[in-house]
């Protein structure tokens, strides 16, 4: 009996442990995301919108009790984007090439607050990505009315790879339903000046870190166009004016942080 007592209580101190030196339940539910987007979720098209669906808790919310925190938002963006990557086959496509992807920037604008015990989706999609980047739009939106809490803009930075090499691997496949009733109509060719942003910020970033750019791939000097790529250049979306704006911001940022600003 002395024994099963200590066990337990080993057990019991493991636990606490873990829950000290570790966010059990971001590992978990991390977990859960990917299991449920690999084999319980169906597949999209690497245009469309995904959703996924959460709760305002106790352990959410800030030190006034009264709704969540703001630094909830962008931890529930993480699951967001690893139901995003899994259903797209995204991350695999880009491991597959040889790169590998991390958060370079984000955005967020609050509109309202989220209450306890309030559920809310988050509605993910691409807005938008050059040789380097992937800018993915995220929405807060409460189900019972389709209100937009509060709207993040996320750049997702991809290395030794080119991202527009990832895109013309995903984007031939055949697209939902869905995509081309609501999304198709409203995309137009890019201009040269927005379909394919040639960024030296983003290329001397990349050699400050110790990464090559990739130049050439499917939108490569010299790259014979071919029907996929024409299909691709079809399908991309124009840059939008706000997320030029905030490109041209992180720029600047970036040249002050060099220069010693």
């Amino acid at each position: 009996m002395d024994q099963l007592c200590y066990l337990a209580l080993s057990v019991l101190l493991a636990i606490i442990v873990v829950y000290g030196l570790l966010e059990l339940h971001y590992f978990l539910r991390m977990c859960l995301c990917v299991l449920l987007a690999r084999f319980v979720k169906r597949r999209c098209h690497i245009l469309d919108t995904t959703t996924v669906n959460g709760l305002c808790l106790t352990n959410d919310v800030d030190t006034l009790l009264y709704h969540m925190n703001n630094a909830r938002y962008f931890r529930e963006l993480d699951f967001a984007r690893v139901d995003f990557y899994e259903r797209t086959n995204l991350y695999r496509t880009i491991t597959g090439m040889g790169g590998s992807v991390f958060q370079g920037a984000a955005t967020i604008r609050y509109r309202r607050f989220i209450r306890p015990f309030h559920r809310f989706n988050i509605i993910s999609r691409i807005i938008y990505w050059d040789e380097q980047s992937l800018f993915m739009e995220h929405r807060f939106v409460r189900p019972s009315d389709k209100f937009v809490h509060c709207i993040a803009i996320c750049r997702q930075r991809v290395i030794d790879v080119s991202m527009e090499a990832v895109m013309s691997e995903l984007l031939p496949r055949t697209s939902s339903n869905g995509f081309r009733a609501t999304v198709l109509p409203s995309l137009a060719a890019p201009s040269p000046a927005a379909g394919g942003i040639s960024n030296p910020a983003m290329d001397t970033s990349l050699a400050e870190n110790g990464h090559g750019t990739t130049s050439g791939g499917a939108t490569g000097t010299g790259a014979t166009p071919t029907a996929t790529t024409a299909h691709c250049l079809k399908l991309k979306p124009s840059l939008p004016p706000e997320l030029a704006k905030w490109i041209e911001y992180n720029d600047m940022s970036s040249k002050n942080l060099r220069s010693g600003c």
